[in-house]
């Protein structure tokens, strides 16, 4: 087996590693404009986050939305049988996630995950940042999901 210093784990490999030591994996894709800018700026992101369960062994959360938002534009378990064959071919990194987490800003939710993985040291802190609310009218792109292309 080849080493692997970054400590990432393909889906398989990370599965039994939530099973068996009860704890977190994650892996996050960058969201960039529809503008076609070689210099675009990330603006969101989607995190594929596998976690303990009693009764399944594992879950799989799917969480995606705009940074310095309070909302997130998806925040879905996606069962077993309907995992894309693209998340299954990402690597992820262990870590740990506790329940609040999961109502965090996405780009703080990704802080703390990298954070707790030992990978976050380069990450801003964006705890301190001014959050921005959306109202219940607030509707994102499927797009920006991408419910509308391939994972």
């Amino acid at each position: 087996m080849p080493e692997n210093p970054l400590n990432r784990l393909d889906f398989n490999e990370a599965v039994v590693f939530v099973k068996q030591r009860k704890k977190a994996a994650f892996a996050a894709m960058p969201v960039f404009g529809d503008d076609n800018d070689e210099n675009a700026q990330a603006e969101g992101a989607r995190i594929f986050l596998l976690l303990p369960d009693e009764d399944e062994g594992w879950t799989l959360r799917f969480i995606a939305g705009p940074f310095f938002s309070a909302a997130y534009a998806a925040n879905d378990i996606i069962p077993a049988d309907e995992i894309p064959d693209r998340v299954r071919e990402l690597l992820f990194v262990p870590t740990r996630c506790e329940e609040d987490w999961l109502t965090d800003q996405l780009q703080v939710l990704l802080a703390k995950l990298t954070q707790a993985a030992g990978i976050g040291e380069q990450m801003p802190d964006y705890e301190s940042q001014a959050a921005k609310g959306a109202g219940p009218e607030a509707v994102f792109p499927v797009s920006f999901i991408g419910l509308n292309k391939p994972l």
